[in-house]
């Protein structure tokens, strides 16, 4: 069976992620309007809402900060207009990170919600659960 057109564009998305693509192309998966919700974590303890332009400003620091990013999905589910991914994160560090040194690899369990418009994210929200570092 094949899948929807939503389901492959998010895995698209997670490929130019692991890829590193330029801002250029990152913009492309998204609706000028994006909105990205990231829920309390290590990094973020307060939570985040960005906008397009401070979605690829975090996405250009993260790529200043890791390597070899991979997005093992666990799972990815569809209703309506979203499709719900689960999956296992990993990254070489470029920096140390807590008790991580540079070379060290991170990880972590995200559950990541895209909600689609006309066929782009218009709406993303993440959950990162990052392993002791």
């Amino acid at each position: 069976m094949s899948e929807s057109p939503n389901a492959a564009h998010a895995r698209r998305y997670l490929q130019a992620l692991e890829d590193g693509v330029t801002t250029a192309a990152l913009c492309e998966f998204f609706t000028p309007d994006i909105v990205q919700r990231e829920h309390p974590n290590r990094f973020t303890p307060q939570g985040a809402t960005r906008d397009l332009a401070a979605l690829v400003a975090a996405s250009e620091r993260g790529r200043h900060a890791v390597a070899d990013q991979r997005y093992a999905v666990r799972a990815l589910v569809e209703t309506g207009d979203t499709v719900a991914i689960e999956a296992a994160w990993s990254a070489v560090l470029k920096v140390p990170v807590g008790t991580l040194a540079a070379g060290d690899t991170m990880r972590a369990a995200l559950a990541m919600f895209l909600t689609y418009r006309d066929g782009r994210i218009c709406e993303l929200r993440n959950y990162d659960c990052f392993a002791p570092f």
